[in-house]
């Protein structure tokens, strides 16, 4: 109720969500000042404390203000309001010590450098003027630099740099754009950089100013420098060096993997990408993230062929930290390179580095040069990456820096649960409540350097989420080093076995918490990826299964084919067009690219394998008939990378797109199965008529779309099910998802599409935390 508006009263505010390290409290001493009202602000570990006392009317006014215009970076997700018998106060509005008790609050993530801070960089007057490190209240680090909550300078990684008098004022000055902004430093008190040459470069160590030039130096000489930014070390060259693209793919065993590339602007990105106004948005936003954009053909600024080798689209960013854009270089400086490759500063399957000595070490003979500083890093956080739909909604595929830890809002509560993922693009999840926290990006399980990146990721996001789990949720696949780690971690927690959870249905449930389903009602889950761990103990992954987060029914999937030579086999999609031929009853006739690819002794051990089923498990992954379909058609025999030969499949589909409506025919047999012999049989027709591969690829895409469309109306027709959940890597493919969406729509489907929770697996822990803690819910009812 609304005080009358004569008479002093008090009033407490509790205010929650995303308001510590955004300038909250700033904003509310400015707002109080304003309205000549008494009392503090607080953060405390649940949030920002405020108790506001002065005539009743303007407190009213407070209050409403207090929500409606909050700090660009704040995101308030609830306030309290208890009224509190009036002091007679008249000292004026302060803010108070930090609360220190046990609690919960939310921490933003790490944002990109604000307009004012790029107008102080480059002011030859500001006296940050090319400071690296230059910082706000509405920009910079934060996920990345905190060590604990509540978040204060002694609970971040600048508490070792003490503020020198200058920087000092500005900090407790509530007028002031770094009033309490925790990273605040100047060139006199803050971080300092260095750059280190690797031995026989002939070049010396620098410091400061001479370190930003050496590197853009040795990038314009066609260098290699690992750069390190807010969540770890970048491998950076220039771009337009073939040479220089070449020796960093070959350093890192790269492959034919594309790599992304940071543009000093983007004036430049619109030289070698076509941009949106929805891709525009994304790419100059806060977050930073890698954009997927359509390459230009021919490019207004020529980059190297090795860059994204065969690939019509490419990853694209700006800068984000002060370092990124005085590497760029500011009005005066030497001419450079305007476009980067950026790549993770990592070996191949190994986590990102953040520590400056050990980057000295797992990097050398990588970099030519390390240009690094002395603020350390808390936690790793790799940039995320997306693309944008033609509908200008956007699919993250890589969910990390400029989004972790801003939590997801659950549909329904949990109890608190620790998630650890898969084993490929690992990304852990914590929950409680009604609210989920993903970590950083980590990557492949594969080693026990990625294993102990875990480790520390989920320390880190404990301590800043205030989450203890008492219970762990894994993949149901024994062999996954994820769930190996999921086993000990209960074990230390006392938690009793970890909670178990089949790749698929975690997919699904996935993408039912993002949209907020709370699981009354089931949903026509189609989740389609590489490898799933199978009921039977096969290798699924081209499902449609009957889902809510308390169980799941296998409603439909594609017909198992061998997998000859297991994981091995991935490698070589020709051999697993050849299976599939071999599963189909189809000859494998002489002229087939498939089998010129392969060599005689090859193809003899293949036949000999599949005859006697020996080292064949069955797979119905839709991942696999893809790279099938891809050598087929003679677009990729052999992967060098995860999920190259579908990559190149769906470019050559998105080359001859518009050129007819032709969809290949899967066969939907009364039973459960999704035959693709139809489609096999009607593809190597047109191959032997000389249709070209982008066609075939083209209509094999819709013919999928067609199938899962068929599918789903059978679902319909049996279960009255009207919602249809579009899951799992595959669905990574901006052709497919955007046909088989489109279709479904038509049809008068309900279509769920991932937004900021990826499809791929680093979507999966979320899925695992919501049918994990909904079991366990059921369990204590």
């Amino acid at each position: 109720m609304t005080a009358p508006a004569t008479g002093a009263v008090r009033r407490r505010i509790t205010v929650r969500g995303t308001v510590q390290g955004v300038g909250f409290r700033p904003y509310v001493h400015r707002l109080a000042a304003d309205l000549a009202l008494t009392g503090f602000v607080s953060n405390t570990a649940n949030g920002v404390l405020i108790e506001v006392e002065g005539p009743a009317g303007e407190v009213d006014r407070f209050c409403d203000q207090l929500a409606e215009q909050p700090p660009p970076l704040a995101a308030v997700t609830g306030v309290g309001r208890e009224n509190l018998p009036a002091t007679g106060a008249t000292g004026p509005f302060t803010i108070r010590a930090t609360d220190r008790a046990e609690g919960r609050t939310q921490l933003p993530p790490d944002t990109a450098t604000c307009a004012d801070c790029l107008r102080e960089l480059a002011a030859p007057a500001d006296r940050r003027h090319r400071h690296p490190f230059l910082t706000c209240t509405h920009c910079g680090p934060r996920f990345t630099i905190a060590t604990a909550m509540p978040y204060d300078r002694a609970a971040t990684t600048m508490a070792g740099f003490p503020m020198c008098p200058a920087c000092a004022r500005e900090y407790g000055d509530p007028a002031d754009r770094r009033f309490h902004a925790q990273p605040v430093a100047c060139p006199d008190c803050g971080p300092r950089l260095r750059l280190v040459p690797a031995e026989g470069t002939g070049v010396r160590p620098a410091r400061d100013a001479d370190a930003l030039a050496t590197a853009r130096a040795l990038l314009a000489a066609g260098r290699i420098v690992a750069v390190k930014g807010v969540g770890g070390y970048h491998l950076a060259c220039d771009a337009t060096d073939a040479r220089a693209v070449a020796t960093l793919r070959e350093r890192k065993e790269r492959g034919g993997k594309a790599f992304a590339v940071m543009c000093a602007d983007p004036r430049t990105a619109e030289r070698v990408a076509h941009l949106s106004d929805a891709e525009r948005a994304a790419l100059t936003g806060a977050r930073r993230p890698i954009v997927l954009l359509r390459r230009r053909t021919p490019p207004d600024l020529h980059l190297a062929g090795e860059v994204c080798p065969g690939s019509p689209h490419i990853g694209v960013m700006l800068p984000y930290t002060p370092v990124h854009t005085l590497l760029f270089g500011l009005a005066g400086d030497p001419p450079g390179p305007q476009v980067l490759v950026m790549t993770s500063g990592n070996r191949s399957g190994e986590p990102i580095v953040t520590d400056d000595a050990e980057a000295l070490t797992r990097l050398a003979g990588l970099a030519d040069a390390w240009l690094g500083h002395d603020r350390p890093i808390a936690s790793p956080c790799d940039d995320s990456l997306l693309r944008v739909r033609e509908d200008g909604t956007e699919q993250v595929l890589r969910r990390s820096r400029g989004y972790v830890p801003r939590p997801v809002r659950l549909p329904l509560p949990v109890p608190a649960v620790l998630a650890v993922g898969g084993d490929l693009k690992n990304a852990l999840c914590l929950g409680e409540g009604d609210q989920a926290w993903f970590g950083p990006h980590i990557g492949d399980m594969g080693d026990l350097a990625t294993l102990e990146a875990a480790e520390r990721a989920e320390r880190h996001l404990t301590r800043l989420t205030g989450v203890t789990p008492r219970l762990v949720a894994a993949d149901r696949h024994p062999g996954y080093h994820s769930t190996g780690w999921a086993r000990r971690r209960s074990a230390r927690l006392g938690a009793g076995p970890p909670r178990q959870v089949q790749h698929h249905h975690a997919h699904i449930a996935s993408a039912m918490a993002e949209h907020g389903l709370d699981g009354s009602t089931p949903v026509i889950g189609v989740a389609f990826d590489g490898t799933g761990y199978g009921d039977d103990g096969t290798v699924w992954g081209g499902e449609v299964l009957l889902a809510d987060y308390t169980g799941y029914r296998r409603l439909a999937h594609l017909a198992p084919a061998p997998l000859p030579g297991g994981d091995a086999g991935v490698a070589n999609p020709c051999r697993l067009a050849l299976a599939r031929l071999w599963d189909a009853g189809l000859p494998w006739e002489p002229g087939l690219p498939s089998v010129t690819a392969c060599t005689e002794a090859e193809l003899t051990v293949l036949r000999r394998q599949l005859e006697r089923r020996v080292a064949c498990v069955a797979t119905s992954s839709m991942g696999r008939l893809f790279d099938a379909v891809s050598s087929l058609v003679g677009v990729c025999h052999r992967a060098g990378y995860e999920a190259q030969a579908a990559l190149e499949l769906e470019a050559a589909a998105a080359r001859a797109w518009g050129a007819d409506a032709v969809a290949y025919p899967f066969g939907l047999p009364a039973g459960h199965l999704i035959d693709p012999a139809p489609m096999l049989r009607a593809l190597l027709a047109d191959q032997r008529r000389g249709t070209p591969a982008p066609v075939l690829a083209a209509r094999f895409h819709r013919g999928v779309a067609r199938a899962v469309t068929g599918i789903c109306g059978r679902a319909r027709a049996a279960a009255g099910l009207t919602t249809v959940a579009l899951t799992g890597g595959v669905f990574a493919n901006g052709l497919l998802e955007h046909e088989c969406a489109a279709l479904l729509a038509a049809d008068g489907f309900t279509v769920l599409r991932h937004r900021e929770v990826p499809p791929n697996d680093g979507g999966l822990a979320l899925g695992q935390l919501m049918v994990a803690g909904t079991a366990t819910n059921h369990e204590t009812e």
